[in-house]
């Protein structure tokens, strides 16, 4: 055997977080073969085989399977020894069976690390996200216009919301503070005579607290239009007005997201527009490479994304697909032919809707390129082929229309995490404070949602996944027990892809670990 490790291999093997996760999950003295002149290489020939593996189990449509245990990752998580302790356990094969939960533990480990070490409040959110995702939408729609109000008056509203039962008031009222909009003393001239105002008299001690303070009048004497543009979305303003604290602190996550939008040129109806397809917006956030590429080809992207199945299917194999770039015409050959086509056959009715969709044929025909960028990042995609039908038309469209803005602001990963993790709070706030969510909802749950707002994002976008991952003690015990261990997995892009695309699983399971648990 060859004297040197493969560039490949040892990049690998140096990452830190890979190292981190033997050490972390299990102790062991001696993790990964040495490095040095007497290491030995591990070419594509002497990639793990099972011999349990027949022609029987690839068919047809399952090419991506194969690929994704040719690769380098899958090579080393099978022939690690720490690694494959992990991939025996049956609580790792139910997460590996459930690739929307094991895409959003990769994309945000943090999220979950407190709630695995308490497994009832995992199952509580869990089970308050399918319950709010019903509902969601219509809230959605709400927080979206108030976002809008915040992104164009951040300053004056977080002056209100430091003063949380004020803001409720008018939140309330919004049309009897309208008229505080045409000048920029009127309000606080209000204040110094509130017994002559009915609303001020009825919440004395909340107005007297904001009377009292000069920082928040002064910002409001600075933009009194803040009253006119709450009255302008009284109705969304209202509908968050049941929970004061939640109301103030989804302002203020708001205008946090809006800031560091706005710094990179997004619009506010982007901004909205991110909102309600917050789920869309969290996966991207994960995959700065995905959110340029979309930015870059985004009226192709959304002609797929309006077929998620076969985007799905693009997404996890992209390499296959890689080569249409250079012919339109033989991808929309190939997807009519789908039952013919090893790379389609498993989705053969989703491919043969999307070859009979002119509309989208026809954007796919205008950037055949779409097909050479998503197998350029095709480790990002693949991350996101689980929640592939979280990418739809409307996110990839106001995407494409600040293309210039977004793609700026994915080439900053800091900011675009920043963004993404206030959206969430906001996300999170907003339902909370929302009177169609807090009346269904006891007061644990509603703490449980602000608590964690990055899971519930997740959780609401895949509610019955990880329901059921809730209610399957051997998942919920690996998880405790393996926080660390996953998050220096997810610590690595590589591993992280690994574990996040679809066919995981089944490569599991073609590679003999998965059959193996029971007689280990």
């Amino acid at each position: 055997m060859a004297t040197a490790i493969s560039n490949k291999r040892k990049m690998y093997l140096t990452t830190a977080g890979v190292l981190a996760f033997g050490v972390a999950a299990y102790g062991l003295g001696r993790v990964y073969p040495p490095m040095g002149p007497s290491a030995g290489t591990i070419a594509p020939a002497d990639r793990y085989q099972s011999a349990q593996i027949g022609d029987s189990d690839v068919t047809l449509g399952d090419t991506a399977v194969p690929e994704l245990m040719q690769t380098d990752a899958f090579d080393l998580f099978t022939r690690d020894p720490s690694f494959r302790k992990l991939a025996r356990s049956p609580g790792f094969q139910a997460l590996a069976g459930q690739p929307q939960v094991m895409a959003a533990l990769m994309a945000n480990p943090k999220a979950f690390e407190a709630l695995a070490a308490n497994p009832q409040a995992f199952a509580s959110l869990a089970a308050s996200a399918k319950a709010i995702a019903a509902i969601a939408p219509q809230a959605q729609q709400h927080s979206a216009r108030v976002l809008s109000a915040v992104s164009a008056h951040s300053a004056a509203l977080q002056a209100l919301a430091s003063h949380p039962q004020a803001l409720a008031v008018i939140a309330n009222n919004a049309s009897s503070f309208a008229s505080f909009g045409s000048s920029s003393q009127a309000f606080s001239s209000a204040l110094t005579n509130s017994a002559a105002n009915a609303l001020l008299a009825q919440n004395a001690a909340a107005f007297a607290s904001l009377a009292s303070d000069r920082s928040a009048l002064l910002a409001l004497q600075a933009d009194p239009k803040v009253f006119s543009a709450i009255a302008a979305n009284a109705a969304s303003f209202k509908s968050l007005a049941s929970q004061p604290q939640a109301l103030a602190a989804a302002v203020n996550s708001a205008a946090a997201a809006a800031n560091i939008m706005a710094s990179s040129g997004i619009s506010s109806q982007a901004m909205s527009a991110m909102v309600s397809n917050s789920a869309a917006f969290n996966s991207l956030a994960s995959q700065p490479k995905a959110l340029q590429a979309i930015a870059a080809h985004s009226q192709a992207i959304a002609a797929l994304s309006a077929h998620p199945q076969a985007l799905a299917a693009i997404m996890s194999n992209a390499q296959a697909f890689g080569h249409f770039a250079n012919n339109a015409n033989a991808f929309h050959n190939a997807a009519s032919k789908a039952a013919s086509n090893a790379s389609m056959a498993r989705n053969a009715v989703a491919f043969q809707q999307l070859a009979a969709d002119r509309s989208a044929m026809s954007a796919l025909t205008a950037d055949p390129k779409v097909f050479s960028a998503i197998a350029a990042n095709s480790k990002a995609f693949a991350a996101l082929s689980a929640n592939a039908r979280s990418l739809n038309p409307q996110a990839i469209a106001a995407i494409g229309n600040n293309a210039a803005a977004f793609s700026k602001l994915s080439a900053n990963s800091a900011q675009l995490s920043a963004a993404s993790k206030a959206l969430q709070a906001y996300n999170a706030q907003s339902l909370v404070a929302s009177s169609a969510v807090s009346n269904k909802l006891n007061n644990a749950a509603l703490s449980a949602m602000l608590a964690n707002p990055s899971a519930l994002s997740a959780m609401m976008a895949n509610p019955s996944a990880f329901a059921a991952v809730s209610h399957q003690a051997a998942a919920m015990a690996t998880l405790q027990a393996n926080s660390k261990a996953f998050a220096a997995l997810a610590a690595n892009p590589n591993m992280a892809a690994l574990l996040a695309n679809p066919n995981f699983a089944a490569a599991l399971g073609q590679s003999g670990l998965a059959s193996n648990a029971s007689s280990n």
